[in-house]
């Protein structure tokens, strides 16, 4: 679930001396003009979500890996249409 980028600033030895950061995806459901939902995951096993309309006002909604999960089954199985 999470992407993983390698910092510019690690070392390239090849070894596990990195710093890597959680890389935010955007949706395949999200328009071009750029009004879109973005997902990232952290090393807790958790899982991300945020506005790009609102990235410096709006909150980032944190939801645990199960709980994310069973959001997205829920979604696919229609269980939030209007």
């Amino acid at each position: 679930m999470i992407n993983w980028k390698k910092s510019s600033r690690s070392n390239g030895n090849g070894g596990n001396n990195c710093v890597e950061v959680g890389v935010w995806s955007k949706s395949t459901r999200s328009n071009p003009s750029g009004n879109c939902v973005e997902v990232s995951g952290t090393a807790e096993d958790e899982v991300l979500v945020r506005d790009t309309k609102a990235l410096e006002k709006g909150p980032t909604l944190k939801f645990t890996r199960d709980e994310w999960i069973a959001f997205i089954e829920g979604a696919k199985l229609g269980e939030f249409d209007i």
